[in-house]
């Protein structure tokens, strides 16, 4: 006859896989002392599935913005006198990124359904002492990346813009109507993970909830988005009008914001992460 603490395959708990998720996520940072919990675990699986949902999502809307832009680009040799600005194309192109802001304000509201779920089971709330403000969770470096980042993607744009060539300006007006939708939807996303409500009972549990604020931050502020977009604005038309320092310039911001992510990350894994102080109360 097993033991109380022994269970077969089939007797498994079935909260078994959210614990043990749990305890991964807690021993990759420090905290094996930290008992795991299923609450734990299923608010971490939450958040796993909506960054995969919302990579797949990113990746949806490159594509969708590369099929507008190839269906209706200007012809070859267009005349700078023909429209410059086809209003339909650049109409369904601010719909895909109104249905991108959507779609990513559904995936963030059911990571906040599971939390309040969560919340709503424990039988008493922790609180900070301190506020987790946005330089604790994010970081001033990481902010500044973010920021930097998309402020030189769109002083580029900008110049891109002041060309009369259709075969320029039409994809600078895509790049710029792109970058305005992956802007609004890290605003979106910090601004929940900063406002969030703790989920947590004691010490320990709420440690790991700032742990998991400061993680959910820093993905979101990475701009991988604004990396991938400068190709709609062809390297051949760009040297044909002088402004083949263009497509260097973007270059080296791609080059530039990686290795200072990079730098960041390396410096952050030494510093340690974030352990504020916490009290614990009903």
């Amino acid at each position: 006859m097993p033991t109380p603490t022994e269970t077969s395959q089939g007797d498994r708990p079935p909260h078994s896989a959210d614990v043990e998720r749990a305890r991964l996520w807690l021993a990759g940072r420090g905290m094996s002392d930290v008992r795991p919990t299923a609450l734990l675990g299923k608010r971490l699986a939450v958040r796993q599935s909506s960054r995969l949902f919302s990579s797949l999502l990113l990746a949806a809307f490159i594509l969708a913005l590369a099929l507008i832009y190839t269906l209706n680009r200007p012809a070859d040799g267009a005349s700078t006198s023909a429209d410059p600005y086809p209003y339909g194309p650049l109409l369904l192109v601010t719909a895909v990124v109104a249905a991108l802001v959507v779609a990513q304000a559904l995936l963030d509201r059911r990571v906040r359904h599971v939390d309040r779920q969560a919340g709503e089971a424990l039988q008493r709330r922790a609180a900070h002492t301190v506020h987790l403000g946005w330089r604790t969770v994010l970081g001033p470096p990481r902010a500044a990346l973010a920021a930097g980042t998309f402020a030189a993607a769109s002083a580029l744009t900008a110049v891109a813009l002041t060309v009369r060539t259709p075969g320029v300006r039409y994809p600078a007006t895509v790049l710029l109507i792109g970058l305005c939708g992956v802007a609004t939807v890290m605003a979106v996303q910090l601004r929940h993970v900063l406002t969030r409500p703790a989920v947590a009972e004691d010490e320990d549990s709420l440690t790991a909830d700032a742990l998991m604020r400061v993680e959910d931050a820093r993905e979101v502020a990475v701009p991988t988005m604004v990396w991938c977009m400068p190709w709609y604005l062809p390297a051949a038309s760009m040297a044909d009008i002088g402004l083949g320092w263009w497509n260097a310039a973007w270059i080296a911001l791609i080059a530039v914001g990686a290795v200072t992510l990079v730098l960041i990350t390396w410096r952050t894994g030494r510093s340690g992460t974030v352990a504020p102080h916490i009290t614990t109360g009903r």
